[in-house]
């Protein structure tokens, strides 16, 4: 078994890559605490057919210890890959941290993709701060609450947002 230590971050490749870009600037960037290990850099997938990526992704899952999504304005149309993202973090059982690139800091009706509504997961504003807490307090949270059996949409309050300075 692969040790399981991944961010695997899911997005609108065509309009919010520039996100995800920034994500991996602000690791990189040695005056912010923000890192993460990105499961993106697991194999390189360069067969373009549909069978051979998702294998490739399947693979970044296997070592995959929390599913980000990336939530743009055309996130929730998307059903080739994203969708499939979804349904393997789901099935896997990862702990999901949604993230709004509105700004929003819970769950957005509107944008979020149907499948991740109702799934446990923490939503959140698109900020190095709040992403860096989600990534390390949502899968102790998560593990916690799918023992108790709880679902749905979590997000975190006005008061963390406070005592991160955003």
């Amino acid at each position: 078994m692969a040790y399981r230590n991944k961010v695997y971050v899911s997005m609108d490749a065509d309009n919010d890559l520039r996100y995800y870009n920034l994500m991996r600037a602000w690791r990189q960037n040695d005056y912010t605490p923000f890192d993460f290990y990105d499961a993106h850099d697991i194999n390189n997938i360069y067969d373009k057919s549909e069978a051979s990526i998702k294998a490739g992704l399947q693979e970044r899952f296997r070592n995959t210890k929390v599913f980000v999504l990336l939530v743009g304005e055309h996130t929730k149309y998307l059903y080739k890959y994203v969708r499939w993202e979804i349904e393997q973090a789901i099935k896997r059982e990862l702990p999901c941290i949604v993230v709004n690139l509105n700004g929003k800091r819970s769950a957005d009706a509107d944008l979020c993709p149907a499948l991740m509504r109702n799934n446990l997961a923490v939503h959140i504003s698109f900020n190095a701060k709040i992403l860096q807490y989600a990534l390390e307090h949502w899968p102790a949270s998560d593990e916690r609450y799918r023992r108790e059996g709880k679902t749905g949409a979590y997000y975190y309050n006005e008061s963390v947002y406070k005592e991160l300075g955003i």
